[in-house]
């Protein structure tokens, strides 16, 4: 199968770590998109997509916070294990969330195997560069998958002062290479770049050999990954500038449920479509009977 194709198009041979190292080399593009539960999750198998991504962004997404940082191991699992019943053929991710991974490398292995073991995923992301290396190493060695994410780190919003573009400095931009270097080191098997400079994703997605996916970054990375809700502009007003509405779907909802407003107001619906009836000699009996009480 061509894996710029539907399932529908071709045949349901899962995508692998295999799978997306091969894509870089061929110059196929990956398309990731992020889902955090069932239906979104069958939506973006059946649309092709190679990579679902169970993102911490769901804290700000589904569950109204005003960053990833209070999101749970267990809110984590919670919404992947749903998301994994809608995948067969993508590869299932699942973010680790903040302090599931920072404290200790033994307690990152023990999160990162519960993610695994407890959800159906495949592989696990997680945030940093060099600072992290080590602990990636760890969690690589015990046998699970993971995708490193360097660049605007959301768990680190608070240190980085703010959701913003990084690496356009010469100390930064040369950071960013190391950092990229370290978790290639380590063994992730892919590699998030957000919201860095185009020209330098396009660097560090030609010196390394390990798929670049970016947000925000432009596009020279080997893929890229989006928002579900960015994307269908589900998330208000507000649409991120590395984000593209490709369909108002907001818009359309909002409409069809103002539509069902009214036609309850005015009696409209439910209609004789939407109604069942009961045999007339029956009810007739019913009301015999009650009437007679």
């Amino acid at each position: 199968m061509a894996y710029g194709e539907s399932p529908q198009q071709g045949g349901e041979k899962p995508v692998t770590v295999r799978t997306l190292k091969r894509m870089k080399k061929n110059g196929e593009k990956i398309a990731s998109l992020t889902a955090y539960d069932y239906p979104t999750a069958r939506l973006a198998e059946e649309a092709g997509i190679h990579v679902v991504l169970v993102g911490d962004s769901l804290g700000m997404v589904l569950l109204g916070y005003d960053s990833t940082i209070p999101v749970t191991m267990e809110d984590m699992i919670h919404h992947a294990r749903a998301a994994a019943r809608g995948t067969s053929r993508a590869m299932l991710v699942v973010d680790m969330p903040f302090m599931s991974y920072q404290i200790s490398i033994e307690e990152a292995k023990r999160n990162a195997a519960r993610l695994i073991q407890e959800t159906g995923a495949q592989a696990v992301k997680l945030e940093g560069g060099r600072s992290v290396a080590g602990t990636v190493a760890a969690i690589v060695e015990a046998g699970i998958p993971v995708m490193g994410h360097i660049g605007l780190t959301p768990q680190s919003v608070h240190q980085l002062g703010g959701y913003r573009v990084v690496g356009r400095g010469r100390k930064m931009a040369a950071r960013l290479l190391d950092d990229a270097d370290a978790i290639e080191q380590a063994g992730a098997f892919a590699l998030v770049l957000e919201k860095i400079p185009a020209q330098l994703a396009g660097l560090i997605s030609c010196r390394y050999c390990i798929p670049t996916i970016g947000i925000g970054s432009g596009p020279e990375c080997d893929g890229q990954v989006q928002v579900f809700h960015d994307i269908l502009g589900l998330a208000g007003d507000f649409v991120p500038s590395h984000a593209k509405v490709f369909l108002p779907a907001g818009d359309m909802m909002r409409s069809a449920i103002e539509s069902y407003r009214i036609g309850v107001e005015k009696g409209d619906f439910p209609t004789e479509a939407e109604c069942t009836r009961m045999d007339d000699e029956v009810f007739a009996e019913i009301s015999k009977a009650e009437g007679s009480r």
